[in-house]
């Protein structure tokens, strides 16, 4: 297993929006989420900056293929539709990133 953090700016007039859209977030895409080998997901939202921060573990054995998989899924692209245009990524993300992967420098079970 291995865990995941990341993060991503909100734009201030979509915070709103972006919660409402996570408090019923699409059966397909829980559904997708899950085939795609990704448990314990939760999303914290840090105000008044406006900042996301992602949490998940993977369990699978091929992270680029399962998230190629959920990427090419047409349910998920609909719903990263939606979300997307609510999101600020950092200037600081690296290439190809949306959502800026984070190092995990302290874990404790």
């Amino acid at each position: 297993m291995q865990r995941m953090g990341m993060v991503l700016g909100l734009k201030p007039e979509k915070v709103a929006e972006y919660v409402r859209l996570h408090a019923a977030v699409w059966p397909d895409v829980l559904t997708m989420i899950s085939a795609c080998n990704i448990k314990n997901y939760s999303i914290y939202l840090k105000r008044p900056e406006n900042l996301l921060f992602s949490y998940f573990e993977y369990h699978g054995t091929d992270y680029a293929a399962d998230m190629a998989k959920m990427a090419a899924d047409p349910k998920t692209q609909e719903w990263w539709a939606v979300c997307m245009p609510c999101q600020e990524p950092l200037a600081t993300r690296k290439d190809g990133e949306w959502w800026a992967s984070m190092d995990e420098v302290f874990h404790h079970d």
